[in-house]
């Protein structure tokens, strides 16, 4: 026994562990092979981020080393401490415009004051964050519908294209540029595609959708890079640079993340509180949502509290290690999925290779052309895309259709803003099915043996109970639609007095719902019937008993499982109006319909017997 209680004191104090250090759940998943993959997605992962991240500090307004900073510390934190086994953090284009928008008005982009309030927004953010994750609102989570996931899936997909069709064409688009605005430049310059330049993004693109097809051994992201950039270099050896016009990433800062400490005073405390707030919601948004986006692919599960708490560590951490602001990225966390990541090592190995890279090579960055980066990226955006469940879901909803198609155009159009519009619409159209539960009309199977319920169909009724399967709970939001269904009801069939509802359906009634329902019983007493239910919940029948609204329904109206309500309220029935009924649904009422009969038949028999 004493063996016992150690075995099970020391599973809770592993747990405990487990649940302050979030990496030893998966720490199973380290073997030599995993370990192989996570490092050559992690690999991939620090080439492609090099661009990225200049490009990103460069829209915050800072300067170019600061996107590559917040690429690097955040990341590994968010890994180690997050739950989502592909997410890998950093520098976002939504986040970075948030960034410039909230800290533009009160200093000059790129000085000292500039950047010091953009250290004290990023500690605030992570602040908020780890706050709400330690206050379990990662159940804030579960209200993105997996439709929304595909439609913000789709439309950031996009947007990774449409960031990158400056590069992939060689076409002069001001970077910012709206989704569909960049459409119609590209289309005004047709004519002025660079064509040494498509040449190499074609190359990259069709080089990695053959190797990911025939070598599926092979990193086809780095195969296709490299096969991009040499093309790029026997271009520009044979033709020269000047007629090509072949750019490339050029040369980057190197060095590791400087320390760094915010602004803490009062007045800078005040100015970033409500940018936080707005930030802390868009990268948690971000961030879940590309979580739970690969998670589907992947067959993880998501755990939405230690998301929160993953992405408040990286950025608490990252404002003392000269990051800003980061959230989930869809370019590295789609490109860690794509390239076959199997553990949070990956974002780890992705960024300690990105510091060995600006150490030791930073300098050949210079010879990576854009073109070829933007070629991986079309890669990376066609594999977000869930063609399988957008053609899938106009045969199956049409409401979830165009939620689908609302977030997806909305994402398109603003980043930000179109996730919410999505997670609105999904949730006004479940609030609007919700609040419609439907009452169905039932009679009892013919089989006397049988204690199940049919639908109506054409069956005959008992001209004195209506019974009425109702599937949908009882809440404010429904309680008008169901006393227009029950008037209705009652008005098409007057002398159906007394009302049955199969309440296995029913899973909870709040305060409107249990007033509706002790209303409508004492409606159906006043006209002389009654209002039973066949399998109620205990715990519906409990909310009930407790706000004593069961005095008006009664106890004894009440019918569990496997007994039949309309034999029980057989005896309150009209027996003239039985006596007249063709029908004879129940067994007594067969049983009373022929002693009537008989009665009417032989008036004085009864009275006759000694």
């Amino acid at each position: 026994m004493f063996a016992s209680h150690a075995r099970r004191g020391a599973l809770r104090f592993a747990f405990d562990w487990s649940r302050l250090f979030p990496f030893l759940r998966w720490r199973d998943r380290v073997t030599r092979a995993n370990t192989r993959d996570d490092a050559m997605a992690g690999l991939t992962g620090s080439l492609i981020v090099l661009p990225q991240a200049v490009a990103f500090a460069t829209i915050a307004g800072l300067p170019p080393e600061y996107g590559l900073y917040a690429a690097m510390t955040p990341a590994i934190i968010a890994a180690l401490f997050g739950s989502s086994w592909h997410l890998v953090s950093g520098p976002t284009t939504a986040i970075s415009i948030a960034v410039f928008a909230s800290v533009s008005p009160y200093a000059p982009p790129g000085s000292p004051e500039f950047i010091g309030l953009v250290l004290t927004l990023t500690f605030l953010t992570g602040l908020f964050q780890l706050a709400l994750g330690l206050a379990r609102m990662g159940v804030l989570v579960n209200f993105i519908s997996h439709t929304v996931v595909i439609g913000f899936t789709a439309g950031a997909a996009l947007l990774i294209a449409g960031s990158q069709i400056k590069n992939f064409f060689g076409v002069d688009i001001p970077r910012g540029t709206p989704f569909f605005k960049t459409l119609e430049l590209l289309a005004l310059q047709v004519g002025s595609i660079n064509p040494y330049v498509l040449a190499v993004s074609l190359t990259t693109l069709v080089v990695g959708i053959l190797t990911k097809r025939y070598a599926p051994k092979l990193p086809y992201m780095i195969v296709a890079m490299v096969a991009g950039s040499l093309f790029a270099a026997g271009i520009n050896a044979y033709y020269g640079v000047d007629t090509t016009h072949i750019s490339t990433v050029g040369a980057l800062p190197s060095g590791l993340p400087p320390l760094s400490l915010p602004d803490f005073s009062f007045h800078s405390l005040s100015q970033m509180m409500f940018p936080a707030l707005i930030i802390t919601m868009l990268a948690l948004t971000e961030a879940v949502s590309i979580s739970r986006a690969i998670a589907i692919r992947s067959g993880q599960n998501i755990d939405g509290n230690q998301e929160f708490i993953g992405q408040g560590l990286s950025n608490i951490v990252g404002s003392f290690f000269s990051g800003y602001a980061a959230s989930g990225s869809f370019n590295r966390s789609g490109v860690n999925y794509a390239a076959g990541a199997r553990t949070p090592l990956a974002a780890v190995y992705a960024s300690l290779f990105l510091v060995v890279i600006l150490l030791l090579v930073a300098p050949l960055a210079a010879y990576l052309p854009n073109a070829a980066m933007a070629g991986i990226l079309f890669l990376v955006a066609w594999g977000l895309i869930d063609s399988h469940h957008i053609r899938l879901l106009p045969r199956i909803s049409k409401q979830e259709t165009v939620v689908l198609w609302v977030t997806l155009i909305g994402t398109l159009i603003d980043l930000e803003k179109g996730i919410f519009f999505g997670i609105a619409l999904s949730l006004a159209l479940y609030l609007y099915r919700t609040s419609r539960p439907t009452l169905e009309v039932v009679v009892p199977d013919r089989d006397p043996e049988s204690l199940h319920y049919i639908h109506v169909d054409g069956h005959p009724e008992c001209p004195q109970i209506k019974m009425v399967r109702l599937n949908g709970s009882i809440f404010f939001g429904a309680v008008a639609h169901l006393q227009q269904q029950l008037q209705e009801m009652q008005e098409a069939a007057p002398l159906q007095k007394h009302l049955v509802v199969m309440a296995s359906g029913i899973n909870f009634v709040d305060l409107a719902g249990a007033e509706f329902l002790a209303e409508t019983a004492r409606r159906y007493a006043r006209a002389g019937g009654s209002l039973s239910f066949y399998r109620m919940k205990e715990s519906v029948a409990e909310t009930l008993r407790k706000g004593g609204f069961m005095q008006d329904i009664g106890e004894h109206n009440l019918y569990p499982v496997k007994s039949r309500p309309a034999e029980a309220i057989f005896p309150r029935l009209d027996k003239n109006i039985c006596a007249d009924c063709p029908h004879r649904l129940f067994h007594a009422c067969q049983t009373v319909s022929r002693q009537t009969e008989n009665t009417h038949q032989h008036p004085l028999t009864e009275g006759a017997l000694p």
